[in-house]
């Protein structure tokens, strides 16, 4: 071999074995994910890549961080369904550490979420730059659709009583439990209106996404990461977390609605 094609090669394995974000193919694992619907979008993306240079492949049950549908992570963590990582807002993530689920000392930050606002297809695209025209949409809306995980907890418990409109949105909300994604619900014509993680409703192509709510009113969340305390596959999960800090799944990351925390 030549001094030229040494250092392609030398490369190439820099490339693919830095930091240890990849495997031996020949260690291949079925990775069990549980995972928050705001990875959603991101996932679809991510997922397939990973799997290609690692090897790995990736079993992941979607649903949200809080609730008490049988699809609610939560609940899936106490049915005791297989995990060897779980991915929730890190509030919800926390608590599962504290219930000793997951292991602590592997917890990390991957992204920010923000919630949005999003309208049924064909409908007039509405102005929500300010406070009070996001209060005047919502309250012309004729439903307003939300999960019943951690966006869905804050429209009801915070943004409502906020804006003033606790008592009005009540005839017109629209509870999505389960993993189903509020933008489905609004594709289907169930809801006007849907609330939720921003890169889940860009993840549903049939809806008009309007944009973030106004940064008054914004929510906030980080979507946080930790191994199960009875993971049967933790250096594989281990290799996962590595691969959503690089570059690449950061700008991933960017394009479908999230911020990231961090790269490798």
């Amino acid at each position: 071999m030549n001094r030229s094609n040494t250092r392609v090669c030398a490369t190439a394995m820099l490339a693919l074995g830095c930091a240890g974000v990849f495997s031996n193919p020949a260690q291949a694992a079925d990775i069990h994910v549980l995972a928050t619907g705001a990875l959603s979008a991101a996932f679809k993306r991510l997922g397939p890549d990973f799997e290609k240079q690692s090897g790995h492949h990736l079993i992941v049950a979607w649903g949200p961080s809080y609730g008490s549908s049988p699809d609610a992570l939560p609940m899936r963590i106490k049915a005791g369904e297989a995990m060897d990582v779980c991915f929730m807002i890190k509030a919800a993530l926390t608590d599962q550490v504290k219930q000793g689920n997951l292991l602590p000392g592997t917890a990390v930050d991957l992204a920010e979420s923000r919630v949005g606002l999003a309208v049924r297809a064909g409908l007039p695209r509405p102005d929500i730059a300010t406070v009070d025209r996001l209060r005047a949409t919502l309250l012309a809306a004729k439903s307003v659709a939300f999960s019943e995980g951690a966006s869905g907890k804050y429209v009801v418990g915070t943004l409502f009583p906020e804006l003033g409109i606790a008592d009005a949105m009540k005839a017109k909300s629209v509870p999505i439990s389960g993993r189903e994604l509020v933008g489905t619900a609004v594709e289907r014509g169930d809801a006007d209106v849907g609330l939720q993680q921003i890169s889940e409703l860009r993840a549903i192509p049939g809806i008009q996404y309007v944009g973030p709510l106004p940064e008054a009113v914004q929510k906030v969340s980080i979507i946080s990461a930790a191994i199960g305390k009875d993971a049967k596959e933790r250096k594989a999960a281990e290799a996962l977390l590595a691969y959503l800090k690089t570059p690449a799944a950061a700008a991933t990351f960017v394009e479908t609605g999230l911020d990231p925390i961090g790269t490798k």
